[in-house]
């Protein structure tokens, strides 16, 4: 799926000073490739991200959909374009992962990749088909661990943040629930709202309308306290799973190889624009929290996101598909 995004010059200022040493650049369209379908969480940060650039730049920028193999396809599709700062990757945290949760992604996300910005982070919910009678974790474990082959957990993509908290939830409950990965959310989500798939760990971002439609039931939040947003769905830490955190986070990466000046601008503009009042504000309301940082913060999260993560999968045995 192609969207195209025309942009207003509404950071040019911003960016101004770059121009010079920058030379042409940008003289034509930008991409942002999406590896995910579209509708999730991923995909609306990554177009964010687009339209701050968009107006930072005053360019252009055409967002496309290429979902397929966990991530892997549109992921490829960026390292094989040229790294002239004309193609980037909006992805999320499932990105830094893949070469842990994959047997052979065909890329190491580390070692070919730069971060250009992290954009925001998310909660986890978990959700369940509504159509079954448990309203707690511990009345889940228990049914499941009654008959295990009646329930399976989706998640959005391997190495994503619900994987990790199902991986998680697993083995903190001795449950083992089948998890089964999905091409992103939206698909996910259907299958649970169908009763295919009765547990779904993703983005509160992505599911609170969901959830507030009735379509599926949220069981808890994967959170230190309760969301202002559902102040009714309790954390798992309260339902007896001490320290049961997770949150999806989210941001926009180039191919190793384009140029740093290029990496930098397109980081103080994404911040820029993250600080906007009017976009924190609606990020909120959307249970979603900007991040602003510099690539190195970056850099310095991203390395220990991979070695806790990294542990958690070794503890569990998970073996890379």
């Amino acid at each position: 799926m192609r969207r195209r995004i025309i942009m207003t010059t509404g950071l040019a200022a911003l960016a101004a000073p770059t121009v010079h040493a920058q030379g042409a650049w940008p003289s034509r369209p930008l991409r942002v490739i999406i590896p995910y379908t579209p509708g999730g969480a991923t995909d609306a940060m990554a177009r964010l991200a687009a339209q701050k650039l968009g107006e930072g730049l005053g360019q252009t920028v055409v967002v496309e959909n290429r979902p397929g193999g966990n991530g892997v396809i549109g992921t490829q599709a960026v390292l094989q374009a040229p790294a002239d700062g004309y193609t980037i990757l909006g992805s999320a945290s499932t990105h830094v992962l893949q070469h842990l949760v994959l047997k052979a992604p065909g890329y190491d996300p580390i070692a070919d990749f730069q971060p250009i910005a992290r954009t925001g982070r998310a909660p986890a919910l978990l959700v369940m088909d509504p159509k079954r009678p448990q309203r707690s974790l511990a009345e889940v474990v228990a049914a499941a661990k009654a008959d295990p082959r009646a329930w399976s957990f989706a998640t959005s993509s391997l190495g994503a943040s619900g994987h990790l908290a199902a991986v998680a939830f697993n083995q903190a409950t001795g449950a083992g629930i089948e998890i089964i990965p999905y091409r992103g959310t939206a698909p996910a989500l259907v299958d649970v709202q169908a009763g295919n798939i009765q547990l779904l760990f993703d983005s509160a971002a992505a599911l609170l309308p969901t959830v507030r439609s009735g379509n599926v039931r949220a069981l808890a939040i994967t959170a230190r306290v309760r969301s202002a947003l559902a102040p009714e769905v309790p954390t798992a830490i309260e339902q007896g799973l001490p320290g049961f955190e997770f949150a999806s986070w989210y941001g926009v990466w180039a191919a190793r190889g384009m140029a740093q000046d290029q990496v930098e601008r397109m980081n103080a503009i994404i911040q820029a624009g993250l600080r906007e009042p009017a976009t924190s504000q609606r990020l909120a309301g959307l249970a979603l929290e900007a991040i602003t940082e510099s690539i190195a913060e970056t850099n310095r999260y991203i390395a220990a996101d991979v070695e806790k993560n990294a542990a958690l999968l070794r503890f569990a045995n998970f073996q890379p598909e």
